[in-house]
């Protein structure tokens, strides 16, 4: 990691009555395919494994359901950045 990198977590929990499905998921690969940061999304509720949040085919193997605790890791120089517009987009609804 270079000097100006950063990493961050923060959590969320998916209120989408549908939770990820592919049209919400989407939206949420799209916004953080706009940043150069790492970018990976566990399901804390399912104790799944990081997945490639970039990954529209990861994101959905996660099976996050409406009420699951999510976990969003950024590392990269744009991670204050991405974190911000996916926590808008999880707080938007991600399209719904």
């Amino acid at each position: 990691m270079s000097e100006n990198a950063m990493q961050l977590k923060a959590e969320f929990v998916i209120a989408n009555k549908s939770g990820l499905h592919t049209r919400p998921g989407a939206v949420l690969v799209n916004i953080a395919k706009k940043y150069d940061s790492e970018i990976t999304i566990t399901n804390l509720t399912s104790q799944g494994k990081p997945a490639n949040a970039k990954s529209l085919m990861k994101l959905m193997t996660c099976g996050i359901k409406c009420g699951h605790k999510i976990l969003i890791t950024l590392e990269g120089e744009d991670a204050e950045h991405a974190l911000a517009a996916i926590s808008e987009g999880i707080v938007g609804g991600l399209g719904e």
